[in-house]
């Protein structure tokens, strides 16, 4: 069960053509090949990466992820504290106008 099955090859059955011969030929050269023209140089330099770049990215990478998810906790929090004291103030003025309507 465990034991790989190798395929067999079938054996060709009917009538088998055998292959065609394939004559070489000669090449006589008409006109002498172009000189390759010059390769321009790139506007851009281009970029190495090697082990010591790629840490580099990596640790920037790390640090940006860092920063934005500090700055993204840190605006919850904002918002969690801003509406807390919003329902503190809400229970005080409830509280207020409660107990100014007792005493008339």
């Amino acid at each position: 069960m465990f034991q790989p099955k190798i395929p067999t090859m079938p054996q060709p059955s009917g009538l088998v053509t055998p292959p065609a011969v394939v004559h070489p030929t000669t090449i006589t050269p008409g006109m002498p090949a172009p000189a390759p023209a010059a390769v321009p140089e790139p506007s851009r330099p281009v970029v190495q990466l090697t082990p010591g770049t790629a840490v580099a990215l990596v640790g920037a990478g790390t640090a940006v992820v860092l920063v934005v998810g500090t700055v993204l906790v840190s605006l919850l929090l904002a918002v969690a504290v801003t509406s807390a004291s919003v329902a503190v103030c809400a229970v005080v003025l409830r509280s207020l106008i409660a107990s100014d309507a007792k005493r008339r």
